[in-house]
């Protein structure tokens, strides 16, 4: 159970990150902010792109695992 937790917080985090870099990217465009505020947001923004990325990267690799492990199953089942 420890795990399907782990997945829904990482979830969370992904969703989350998602939601402040959109809210960063409406406010430097809005002009809500100054400058350096600007940059600021900017740095963070790069952050959260990073770390959804990485979040994306081993989404998809599991996928990929999970689709490879479908496909041996379904040979399997054509040789019996």
């Amino acid at each position: 159970m420890a795990k399907k937790d782990k997945s829904s917080s990482e979830k969370t985090s992904f969703e989350a990150q998602m939601e402040e870099l959109e809210a960063l990217i409406e406010q430097i465009e809005a002009g809500e902010i100054g400058l350096e505020e600007s940059i600021k947001a900017y740095e963070r923004g790069v952050d959260l792109i990073k770390s959804c990325r990485g979040v994306l990267g081993q989404a998809e690799q599991r996928v990929e695992e999970l689709s490879k492990k479908l496909q041996d199953d379904s040979s399997g089942d054509d040789d019996a």
